[in-house]
Order: C-alpha cells, then sequence, then structure tokens
C-alpha cells in the first residue's frame, strides 16, 4: 500500500501532466505554422496518457484524483490566447529542461516510457525556443528592454521587469528625497521629474540598443552577400556542414546545400537563417516601437509610487506612496512567479522585502544628507 507521500508525488505528477496536455492544446490552436501546430498536439497527447497513468496509480492508492488545471497553466493559456503560442514557448521549453528527468528516480515510472519521453519533450521543445525570434507577432516589444528582453520571445517577462524597473527606482528616489526632511513641494516634483526622466532615459536607451542591434544585423547580411558572390563554393561547404550537424545524412546535406546555393533568389536569406542564426524579415523591431514600449512600461511601474502623492493631502503622501508601492511590489514579485514557478504568496513577499529594503537604504542616506546639510 503507497504511502502518503507517495500519493501526494502521484497526485503532483498528475497535475504537471494535466497542465502541460491543457497548455499544448492551447498553443497548438494558436500556433499559425500547421506543422508545429501537430507537434504541439502530438506532446498533448503524450501528457494526457502520463496523467492518464498517474490517475491509474492514485486511484489504486485510493487517492482522489483533482480536477481542473493550475494558476500558471490558466495564465499562460491565456497569454497563448492573446499573443500566440510563440508568446510562451520560452517559458515552455524551460520547464520541460527542468522537468527532464523527474521520472528518472520515480519507481512506478521504471520500465516505461515515460522517462524517455520526457527527456525527448525537452530537447524538441529546446529546439523549437532556439529556433524561435519572433515577439507578439511583429516584434516592436520583442527586445523591449535590452537587459532583460534579449531571448526568444521573453516578452511578457520584459513587461513585468521593466514595470518593475519603474516601481523600483521611482519609489526609491522618493523615499531618498523623504528621508531627507524635503517638503510637500520638493517630494512632488521629484515623483513627477524622476518618473518622467527614467521613462526617457529608458527609451532612449532601448533605442540605441535595437537600432545597434539593427545595424549590425544589417552588416553581417552584407558581409554575407558580399562572400555568397565571391565565394559560393565555400558558402555551399559551410551550409553542408549545417544540414550534415542537423541530422542529415552527408550526401542529403550537400544535395541540399547544392539547392540552395543554386537558387539565386533564396539563397542569402537561406544562408543569413542558417549561418547567422539571423532573420533578415525581423532584425529586431523597429526602434522607435520599442522605445516607446519601453517608455510605457517604465511609466506605469513608476506611477504606482508617484501617483498617489499627487491625490491625497500633502501630509498623507509619503504613507500614500509606501503603500502602493508595497503592494505593487507584492504584485509584481507574484506576477514573476509566473516566469519562475514558485509559488506567488514566497515570490510576492520576497519582491516585498527586497523592495522595502532597498528604499529603507535610500531613506536612511536621504535622512543622513539632510541632518548633515540642514546641521
Amino acid at each position: 500500500m503507497p504511502h502518503k507521500q507517495d500519493v501526494a508525488r502521484f497526485i503532483a505528477n498528475f497535475r504537471d501532466e494535466t497542465d502541460s496536455a491543457a497548455l499544448y492544446r492551447a498553443m497548438a490552436e494558436h500556433e499559425p505554422k500547421t506543422e508545429i501546430a501537430e507537434v504541439y498536439r502530438r506532446l498533448a497527447q503524450v501528457e494526457e496518457s502520463h496523467a492518464d497513468f498517474w490517475r491509474r496509480r492514485i486511484e489504486q492508492a485510493g487517492g482522489r484524483v483533482p480536477t481542473g488545471i493550475g494558476w500558471r497553466a490558466r495564465l499562460l493559456i491565456a497569454a497563448s490566447r492573446r499573443f500566440g503560442a510563440q508568446s510562451v514557448l520560452p517559458l515552455v521549453a524551460d520547464d520541460e529542461t527542468r522537468n527532464r528527468s523527474v521520472y528518472d528516480r520515480q519507481g512506478e515510472a521504471a520500465g516505461t516510457s515515460l522517462p524517455a519521453q520526457e527527456r525527448s519533450h525537452a530537447r524538441l521543445l529546446s529546439l523549437l525556443a532556439s529556433r524561435s525570434s519572433q515577439g507578439w507577432n511583429g516584434s516592436a516589444y520583442s527586445r523591449l528592454e535590452g537587459r532583460h528582453g534579449a531571448g526568444a520571445a521573453n516578452n511578457l517577462r520584459a513587461m513585468v521587469l521593466g514595470a518593475n524597473d519603474g516601481l523600483v527606482s521611482t519609489f526609491c528616489l522618493l523615499m531618498g528625497v523623504a528621508g531627507s526632511a524635503a517638503g510637500p513641494q520638493v517630494l512632488l516634483a521629484t515623483a513627477l521629474a524622476g518618473t518622467l526622466a527614467g521613462a526617457c532615459s529608458m527609451a532612449m536607451g532601448e533605442w540605441i540598443s535595437v537600432q545597434s542591434a539593427r545595424e549590425l544585423q544589417e552588416r553581417q547580411i552584407a558581409s554575407e552577400a558580399e562572400e555568397l558572390a565571391e565565394v559560393p563554393a565555400e558558402e555551399q561547404e559551410e551550409l553542408r556542414l549545417i544540414y550534415q550537424a542537423k541530422g542529415f545524412a552527408p550526401e542529403e546535406a550537400k544535395q541540399i546545400a547544392a539547392r540552395v546555393i543554386g537558387d539565386k533568389d533564396t539563397a542569402l536569406d537561406t544562408l543569413v537563417r542558417e549561418e547567422l542564426g539571423i532573420n533578415p524579415d525581423d532584425l529586431g523591431g523597429s526602434p522607435m516601437g520599442a522605445a516607446l514600449s519601453s517608455f510605457l512600461v517604465f511609466l506605469v511601474g513608476a506611477l504606482v509610487p508617484a501617483l498617489p502623492m499627487f491625490l491625497v493631502a500633502r501630509e498623507q503622501i509619503v504613507p500614500a506612496s509606501l503603500i502602493a508601492s508595497a503592494a505593487g511590489l507584492f504584485a509584481l514579485g507574484a506576477a514573476i512567479a509566473v516566469f519562475t514557478g514558485k509559488h506567488p504568496l514566497f515570490s510576492g513577499l520576497r519582491q516585498l522585502t527586497i523592495g522595502l529594503a532597498a528604499a529603507g537604504v535610500t531613506f536612511g542616506i536621504g535622512r543622513l544628507f539632510g541632518v548633515a546639510v540642514g546641521g
């Protein structure tokens, strides 16, 4: 008779498989490429068979089979429906990579296809994610914020972290000024100036980042075009090696490379995609679009501590900013749990603690500065 810990493990496995199956179904429905949508459907079928495996174990142990899907799966499904399957693919690939060996030490899965299938899923999704270079159907937001937005379609993470930048930096700035015992007018002016200065700085930095990336990729494409015109045989050999590394037989790789180089209309496009890993139809999106997106997301975060100061009596502006910022920090921390898989309560409290600690430091420095200046 299985122990309670075993039954709990069966239930956890069942929930994970059920959540994955529902998510793959949703991704298949909102994947524009038919062949990739079919891959997601096959993955869903396998995960459903895994769920049935653990359902039987739960029932045999006298446990209660849970119903429904988890909160994180619901959020990812909603994101897939709103922004397309590519928007959640990196997160799903990360999940599968972390869980690829989850069944290796579970005796019930020994001798079954579960361990091998989980590792196969991890490899397949990693490959799909590595080939993905598009964000919200046109990547004006795909590189929203250079430090955070890098990677395959990591747009939602960039959005949350961009808002977090705005909230934390503005909150700490206001607490530092408040610590110096500045008057209400100074605090309000600081809130307005800090919000606009931070948003403009982020927008300018993002414009430079995306524009520089575009110019670099354009230079690489031009160089590749020169090499194709001057030494097509060498480019064909490079393509042959690339296709062979992907698993094609040597003769097949040679034939494919020859056909690609022989088609002058598509040779450069293929070389750029395969050799440089660049999508010539999408060189990082619009710099202006990325700058505007960065400005707006930072502004949303910065308004959390700043806006309440303009809506309350002057003697209440510091408490109002503190309360609003604390609520915003917790909410952003809970949102980050979508990407990390942690419990939202844990992530929210951690974010709140770190944010308040940072604000406490700036408040203390402001207080010391105020005392030193004021005598």
